[in-house]
């Protein structure tokens, strides 16, 4: 494993605010605050033993603000953009002998403010958004229009997920809320069913007892509107099997004090959170799945049981200043990256085969991480497991997923429960900073540090930013624990 932060002027040195790789050709895409989306081709380190660099290649300009999130087509045909004022752009790959470009296809207009988030459906046809105008708008792209709009939240969504099996949406808000909808078909007349998604679960707190009494206090499971970071990216595990979500604030008890966390949710099961990964010293604000699943190692390790799956799946959790990679076969993370950046990350991705990690910061620079031909794992086919996961919730997914109970409201009463929500969603909204603001929004970084397995041969991260040398003991792994009553 090898990378580092990559000096070079990304963005005319303004915020990277999120990035994304092609799904079949590898090319980066990276946007932020200078309104433009940049092409970037990366080029391996591996045969130097050097770290890996990138080349530009093109940029794609329309954006009159700052570009919040871009993501490809899981077809790589089309690429959407969201922009600060409301902007939504869907672009399209014409390809030809010398070159690929890429055009305006359709401009998607409805939100009234900026887009912080967005996903493609499975099938390219469907889009879900979301906005600092509290609203998630699922897009028609055929028809360029408005398919249905979700409004239920209080305060902005910043982040949202489209299940990869077409069954589910989630959405996060700063409204302290996880939204999750299932699709519940309508009938149509003529072309047959038409997609609906309703509420079925709102998740925002959890019944804690309050030491020998036994009365319960609801504590709030995410942090509120004051979380220094404008993005909540949540993501679906690439066989749906389970749902990660950032952002969580989870208290051992009631007078303890809150740890920063991320919440793992069974498919089985998404009204409650199965499984916590706790111990990060900041907020954890981005969350993304490794495309590619591996096989098993066939760890012994006795607490390696957390998940029950055939295959092993990798993820990366970013926090403000650092990120951790974990993989299901392993309760402690595979490596833990700090010290990359002196401002808050804003967003992460990995390539399609699984060779590059890559993540943006606010300080207007991104970061590489190249992993060797096979480090992570020998790869499988993802169909090994759609078994699994085709027919209705299969139990396989986690062990110990017991018995967190939170807070949950059921579709049908969604709408009336609004009034009743707690009194800090009746703060007064903050507002939304420009793309110079932004900068301001600042977590100066640690030093740089990787943990790996002991029976890895990983080299450390090398980082071409001039961090101070800390005298700090190296931070223990944090350990993943499932949630008691």
């Amino acid at each position: 494993m090898k990378g580092g932060t990559i000096q070079i002027s990304w963005h005319d040195g303004k915020p990277v605010l999120t990035l994304d790789f092609h799904p079949v050709s590898g090319l980066l895409a990276t946007a932020g605050a200078d309104y433009d989306i940049k092409l970037w081709l990366i080029n391996s380190g591996q045969a130097e033993k050097k770290l890996p660099s990138v080349s530009y290649q093109s940029s794609l300009t329309y954006h009159g603000c700052a570009v919040n999130t871009i993501r490809f087509s899981p077809s790589g045909e089309l690429l959407a953009s969201g922009a600060d004022g409301g902007e939504l752009i869907i672009w399209k790959l014409h390809p030809s002998e010398t070159n690929q470009s890429w055009k305006v296809h359709k401009s998607l207009s409805f939100h009234r403010k900026d887009v912080l988030d967005l996903q493609w459906s499975p099938d390219d046809a469907f889009l879900i958004s979301g906005s600092v105008d509290n609203s998630c708008i699922i897009w028609d792209v055929n028809k360029g229009s408005v398919h249905q709009i979700l409004d239920a939240h209080c305060h902005y969504v910043q982040g949202v997920a489209w299940d990869p099996l077409s069954k589910y949406v989630a959405s996060l808000s700063s409204d302290r809320t996880c939204r999750i909808y299932v699709n519940k078909p309508q009938a149509k007349s003529k072309s047959g069913e038409k997609m609906n998604y309703v509420c079925q679960h709102v998740i925002t707190k959890t019944d804690q007892q309050r030491g020998d009494d036994t009365k319960t206090v609801k504590t709030h499971l995410f942090h509120d509107e004051t979380l220094p970071s404008f993005f909540r990216r949540l993501s679906w595990s690439p066989d749906g099997s389970f749902l990660l979500i950032p952002s969580g604030s989870f208290k051992l008890s009631p007078t303890s004090e809150a740890v920063n966390a991320t919440y793992v949710f069974s498919r089985k099961d998404l009204s409650r959170p199965a499984l916590q990964l706790p111990g990060a010293n900041k907020p954890v604000v981005v969350v993304r799945f490794c495309p590619v699943v591996f096989k098993l190692r066939g760890s012994s390790s006795e607490e390696g049981g957390f998940f029950k799956l055939p295959y092993r799946i990798v993820f990366a959790i970013a926090t403000l200043n650092s990120v951790y990679i974990y993989d299901t076969e392993c309760v402690a993370p595979v490596a833990v990256l700090a010290g990359l950046h002196y401002a808050a990350i804003t967003d992460i991705t990995w390539s399609p085969t699984a060779s590059y990690l890559a993540l943006s910061s606010q300080d207007g620079y991104c970061t590489l991480v190249e992993f060797e031909d096979n480090e992570l794992g020998e790869p499988v086919s993802i169909s090994v497991g759609k078994k699994l996961v085709d027919g209705e919730e299969k139990k396989h997914v986690l062990e110990k997923t017991d018995e967190l109970m939170t807070e949950t409201v059921p579709d049908e009463r969604s709408k009336q429960a609004e009034p009743n929500q707690d009194e800090e969603k009746q703060k007064p909204l903050q507002s939304k900073a420009t793309g110079e603001e932004k900068k301001q929004i600042m977590q100066t970084s640690d030093e740089l540090m990787t943990e790996t397995k002991p029976n890895g041969e990983k080299q450390p991260l090398q980082s071409k930013v001039n961090t101070p040398v800390s005298s700090k003991p190296a931070r223990r792994r944090i350990t993943p624990m499932a949630i008691d009553p």
